[in-house]
C-alpha cells in the first residue's frame, strides 16, 4: 500500500498489545499460549528499562519470578517518621529487588517461546475502528488490522486517551541509582517534604535505589526534586539532580474493559496511590484481561480483590493529600499499629 508515494506495510493480528511492561507482557503470552496471534508493541528499543525502585513483595512476586532475578531480600522494613523510627520483622523476606530491565527481559522470552510477535522501537502513531497506525523506526509505518486492543502503555497511556478515559489522579515518583550498596531497606515518611508519599532506600545488587513518590496535587515534579535533593542532604547521600528520572504514576482506576478495547497497570490507573506499587498490579490486570479476551464470561475475581485494595490505598492517598495535618497524623498512627502488631505490613501491598 502506498500513502503519500511511500509503501506502507499492512498486517493483522488476532490482538494488538500497546507496551512492553509487565502488564502487556503477561497478557500477549497469556493470549498466545492458548492460541492467538498476538503482536506486542514497544516504542523503545528493547524490552524492560522504567523509572521503577524495582521492589517485589513476598505476598505477590517474590515467589514467582526465578531466584536469578532476586537481587537483594529483606526480611526486615526500617520505617521512619517525624516521630517514630520503627523496623518490622518476618521469617520470610517481605521485599526483594530485582532489575526491571532483566525482569522485562526474562518476561520477553517467555512472551516470544509462547509466540507473540515483539515489535521493538514501534510508535502506536493513530487508532481506528479495529485498526491501529504503526512508525516502525527504520521500517516505515504499519497499518496492523485487529480484532482486541490492550492498552499497557503505561501513565500516558495514548491507548487510554484513543478509548476515551480522562485521567485526574496521578503520582510522581523520582529514582536514581546510587552506585552504594547500602545495608537495609528503608521508608521515610516525612510529610513536610513529601506530603502523603515518602522517600526510600532499596538496595539492589551493587547499587540502591533512591527515590521519593508523592501525590501531584502535593508537588510538582521540580518540586519533589528540590524536596528529594534537600531530604538526601539531610541523610548523608551523595546525589546529583542529573542522576535523577522521574516517572509518573497513575491511580486513576476506572475499569479495564470498554466498548473500543481493554486497559492493564498503569494504563488503567491501577498503581497504588499510597505507595506507588505497579508491578504487581499490572500482572494481575494483564492476566485478568488475557482471560477476559479468551472468554468474555470470565469473572475476573483475582482482579475484584486488586480493586478493592487499590480503592483502601486510594481513598488514604487522597483524604491524605487533601487535609495534609491528617495526613501527617494517619501516618504516625499507621506506624503505631505496625508497632503494636495491630495491623500488618501486609496491608500496605497491593497483594491478597
Amino acid at each position: 500500500m502506498s500513502m503519500g508515494g511511500a509503501m506502507v506495510c499492512i498486517a493483522k493480528t488476532d490482538v494488538l498489545v500497546v507496551g512492553g511492561g509487565p502488564g502487556g507482557l503477561a497478557c500477549a503470552t497469556l493470549l498466545a499460549q492458548h492460541g492467538l496471534d498476538v503482536v506486542l508493541i514497544e516504542r523503545k528499543p528493547a524490552i524492560g528499562p522504567k523509572v521503577c525502585a524495582g521492589g517485589i513483595t513476598w505476598h505477590g512476586l517474590i515467589r514467582m519470578v526465578p531466584e536469578t532475578l532476586i537481587e537483594r531480600a529483606f526480611p526486615e522494613q526500617a520505617i521512619f517518621s517525624d516521630r517514630q523510627q520503627l523496623v518490622v520483622r518476618r521469617n520470610n523476606p517481605i521485599i526483594a529487588t530485582v532489575s526491571r530491565e532483566k525482569m522485562g527481559q526474562w518476561m520477553a522470552r517467555q512472551a516470544e517461546d509462547a509466540g507473540v510477535r515483539i515489535w521493538t522501537s514501534t510508535r502506536l502513531v493513530a487508532c481506528g475502528e479495529h485498526q491501529a497506525r504503526l512508525d516502525r523506526e527504520g521500517r516505515g509505518e504499519c497499518i496492523l488490522k485487529y480484532a482486541h486492543l490492550v492498552g499497557a502503555d503505561g501513565s500516558n497511556s495514548r491507548v487510554r486517551r484513543f478509548l476515551g478515559v480522562a485521567t485526574e489522579n496521578m503520582g510522581i515518583g523520582l529514582n536514581a541509582m546510587v552506585p552504594k550498596d547500602l545495608p537495609r531497606m528503608e521508608w521515610h515518611l516525612c510529610p513536610r517534604l513529601f506530603g502523603s508519599g515518602y522517600a526510600w532506600i532499596f538496595p539492589h545488587s551493587g547499587v540502591s535505589s533512591v527515590g521519593a513518590y508523592a501525590d501531584q496535587r502535593c508537588c510538582s515534579a521540580l518540586h519533589l526534586r528540590t524536596r528529594l535533593l534537600q531530604w538526601c542532604d539531610e541523610h548523608h547521600l551523595a546525589l546529583q539532580a542529573t542522576d535523577l528520572r522521574a516517572g509518573w504514576v497513575n491511580f486513576d482506576y476506572q475499569g479495564v474493559r470498554f466498548d473500543k478495547g481493554y486497559l492493564v497497570g498503569d494504563a488503567a490507573g491501577l498503581a497504588s496511590g499510597l505507595t506507588g506499587e505497579g508491578i504487581y498490579p499490572a500482572l494481575v490486570s494483564g492476566q485478568a484481561v488475557a482471560r477476559m479476551i479468551l472468554d468474555p464470561a470470565h469473572p475476573a475475581d483475582e482482579l475484584a480483590r486488586l480493586v478493592r485494595k487499590h480503592r483502601r490505598h486510594q481513598q488514604m492517598a487522597l483524604v491524605a493529600g487533601r487535609f495534609p495535618q491528617l495526613g501527617a497524623v494517619l501516618m504516625e498512627l499507621l506506624l503505631l499499629l505496625l508497632r503494636w502488631k495491630l495491623i500488618d505490613f501486609h496491608a500496605l501491598e497491593m497483594a491478597d
